[in-house]
């Protein structure tokens, strides 16, 4: 029996593309791959799952309070939002993370539903046992993401042409995708993915 799959599409918002907060250099090129990638999955039957950061105005994750990062995709701030050129659908999940104020939440597998359901529940619910992962950033959030669901034992594939990386150090993203494949993740782009669908 052919596995069911579905799309992950991580934190695709506002201040992590340029001119946000916190932007991932070309963070806003992979926009139409990914809104090819929504196409093909959607056309298969296939459920679309949208990550976000969702972060309180205080927390211990923005710098303005002892952690790493400048303050960004607060809740209902037009920085939070999706790119307004990502083509979700309708019916797309939407999940949450970050909404604690002592809470980093890299991984969509910290995310929650409006039923405040987590993600890994909700994808076993549906008998989910292959994800597709995308979005950005690939050193940070797509990486977390990929690595936990492999440890939900999904056979995780991630779509390198629809991630980007920050590569704060210089070979981030490399070593970022040599970890994803030594953990058990398969890559893939969309010509080869449209030819296997």
């Amino acid at each position: 029996m052919r596995g069911k799959r579905a799309l992950l599409i991580v934190d695709v918002q506002n201040d992590f593309c340029p001119g946000g907060a916190l932007p991932v250099a070309e963070g806003d090129v992979i926009i139409p791959k990914l809104n090819a990638y929504i196409q093909l999955f959607q056309a298969s039957g296939a459920p679309i799952i949208a990550s976000r950061d969702w972060h309180p105005a205080e927390t211990t994750h923005f710098n303005t309070h002892g952690g790493p990062w400048p303050p960004h995709c607060i809740q209902g701030t037009p920085g939070a939002a999706f790119h307004p050129e990502l083509n979700l659908p309708k019916d797309t999940l939407v999940v949450s993370k970050g909404m604690g104020a002592d809470e980093d939440a890299y991984s969509a597998f910290q995310a929650r539903d409006e039923q405040g359901v987590l993600l890994g529940e909700w994808l076993r619910a549906q008998g989910i046992d292959q994800l597709y992962v995308a979005g950005l950033a690939l050193d940070y959030c797509v990486k977390a993401s990929a690595l936990d669901a492999l440890k939900e034992g999904l056979e995780t594939t991630v779509l390198l042409d629809a991630t980007r990386a920050v590569n704060v150090h210089v070979h981030d993203a490399e070593l970022a995708i040599e970890e994803l494949v030594r953990r058990g993740a398969r890559l893939a782009v969309y010509e080869t993915l449209q030819k296997a669908f």
